[in-house]
């Protein structure tokens, strides 16, 4: 399989420039490993090393609220060998920080993107509350004393909160974690009875027996996955609606003809029945797409996230 990859990388790039890859990619994921985006990104790397012939590695750069490992990109040279595979938080980060050490839409190339996530709304059983209807009297009986865990200020799980109490007209206290995974283990130990968790992070829980209760999904629609838990439209909150699309991104000024061919592999690798089904079962849908598309994805959240935060007064220095 690594043979005939080989073999095609040499012919994508043959008559256009010089072969590509010819040594190992590095595909920096801004995040801890275990996390949904670093799921999908391994995924990802496994597929591409069998395509294009060279070992595509992971490289978890957590930190900064995922802008260390970011700015690591924006830094390389545009030569298809150091990648970024994010989702939300270069949307979120844009909106959040004054002063990000890059520029978010002049120092990356879109490649496109490759799936997209949502949230679930869990509560624990003590809280007392079976419905988001019941969460939403509870909260506006007692503003900002119900507590809610997030990955840390300024993250899509801390935005899609704000974005979900402005909607409803109440304030719950967020309780920032460094991470996802220190929230959900807070969560899941009845620490913090409310959580908006990413479905890849919680489904197995859930599968698992886990004695949560889940409301609603931020999902357009219902998902196969939890088919009787509502989407908060459905809950009586329209507008709540978050979807988390996962990319690659290169360094501004990587040639055209290598984004192009990672572009390629993408939307085939999306198409393939195993990588369909991992994606599904972990509760992920392959989507594919162009760059232009993943650009437009990209201004579109910084424009969306710029809004709640500057309504719900987040500011991070």
């Amino acid at each position: 399989m690594v043979m005939a990859g080989a073999a095609h990388a040499q012919t994508t790039a043959k008559g256009t420039g010089p072969a590509y890859p010819t040594r190992p990619v590095r595909l920096i994921v801004p995040l801890a490993a275990a996390g949904s985006t670093d799921i999908v990104a391994r995924i990802v790397a496994q597929k591409f090393t069998e395509v294009l012939g060279q070992t595509v590695i992971v490289d978890n750069r957590p930190g900064a609220g995922t802008t260390l490992g970011t700015g690591l990109v924006a830094r390389a040279a545009p030569d298809g060998y150091t990648l970024l595979f994010t989702s939300a938080s270069i949307a979120t980060n844009a909106a959040l920080y004054p002063k990000l050490p890059f520029d978010t839409i002049k120092d990356f190339s879109p490649v496109g993107p490759v799936g997209q996530s949502f949230y679930v709304l869990v509560v624990q059983p003590a809280l007392g509350v079976g419905s988001v209807k019941e969460l939403i009297t509870m909260a506006k009986a007692k503003p900002n004393q119900i507590l809610y865990a997030s990955a840390g200020q300024g993250t899509i799980t801390h935005l899609a909160v704000e974005l979900f109490m402005a909607n409803a007209q109440i304030k719950m206290q967020d309780v920032p974690f460094k991470g996802g995974a220190p929230a959900l283990l807070a969560f899941l130990s009845a620490q913090v009875p409310v959580i908006f968790s990413p479905i890849a992070e919680i489904l197995p829980h859930l599968r698992g027996g886990a004695k949560v209760r889940t409301l609603a999904v931020t999902n357009a629609k219902r998902v196969p996955e939890l088919p009787e838990t509502p989407t908060l439209a459905e809950a009586g909150v329209p507008g709540s609606d978050v979807v988390s699309k996962s990319g690659i991104y290169a360094p501004a000024g990587t040639p055209q003809r290598i984004v192009n061919q990672l572009n390629v592999e993408i939307n085939r690798m999306v198409q393939q029945p195993e990588v369909r089904e991992r994606f599904l079962s972990q509760g992920l849908v392959p989507i594919g797409g162009t760059p232009a598309e993943l650009a437009d994805y990209l201004k579109s959240e910084i424009a969306r996230w710029s809004k709640v935060a500057k309504d719900a007064r987040i500011k991070i220095e």
